[in-house]
């Protein structure tokens, strides 16, 4: 992963941005990803999804 800067704290919207592929994920895990600057755990928080684990999946999908 060269130059990887996405973690918890950054925006979806940015994710998306920076790896347009994550956008099948946030689709699948119905995180709404023009959610105005919102960071990935809040995000994750607001759909009751384990943040760690969604950051995981998102990691192994930009890594491939």
């Amino acid at each position: 992963m060269e130059n990887f800067s996405c973690d918890l704290d950054t925006p979806v919207p940015d994710w998306i941005i920076e790896h347009p592929e994550t956008l099948a994920i946030f689709k699948e895990l119905g995180i709404d990803y023009s959610c105005g600057g919102k960071s990935l755990a809040y995000s994750c928080g607001e759909r009751g999804l384990d943040s760690e684990a969604v950051l995981a999946k998102l990691l192994s999908c930009v890594s491939d």
